[in-house]
C-alpha cells in the first residue's frame, strides 16, 4: 500500500508541475508573439495581459496540487485530504485529471491508507 501511496504522491507533484509548465508555455507564447512588428499600440499590451494572466492563472490551480502531492509522500493526513479535494476537482480534466484522480480515490479510500495515515501522523 505505501506504493501506491508514494506513487500517488509522486504523480500529484508531476501533475502540478506540468500545469507550472503549460503556464510558462503559453506565458512565453503570448509575450513573444506581442513583439511581431506592425501590431499597432494596443494588440501587443493584450497578449502581454493575457499571456502574464493566463500563466498565473495555471500556477495559481497548480501549486495546490504540487503540496497536496509532498503532503502525500511525508504521510501526512492533510495531504491526503487535499489530495482527495484536488482529485474531485481534476475529474472533469480528461484523459490526466480523471485518470488520476480516479487512482487517488481508489487508493486513499481504502482502510490499509486509512492506517498508513492515522500511523504516519
Amino acid at each position: 500500500m505505501e506504493k501506491n501511496i508514494n506513487t500517488i504522491g509522486i504523480l500529484w507533484i508531476v501533475f502540478g508541475a506540468l500545469g507550472i509548465f503549460a503556464g510558462f508555455i503559453v506565458f512565453f507564447i503570448l509575450f513573444g508573439v506581442s513583439f511581431i512588428p506592425d501590431m499597432g499600440y494596443e494588440a501587443p499590451l493584450i497578449l502581454r495581459g493575457l499571456g502574464t494572466g493566463i500563466a498565473m492563472f495555471l500556477v495559481l490551480l497548480s501549486l495546490p496540487e504540487i503540496i497536496a502531492g509532498y503532503g502525500v509522500l511525508k504521510g501526512k493526513e492533510w495531504g491526503r485530504i487535499l489530495v482527495l479535494i484536488m482529485s474531485f476537482l481534476n475529474i472533469v480534466s480528461f484523459p490526466l485529471g480523471t485518470a488520476l484522480g480516479i487512482y487517488s480515490f481508489v487508493i486513499l479510500i481504502k482502510e490499509d491508507s486509512l492506517k498508513y495515515f492515522q500511523k504516519s501522523g
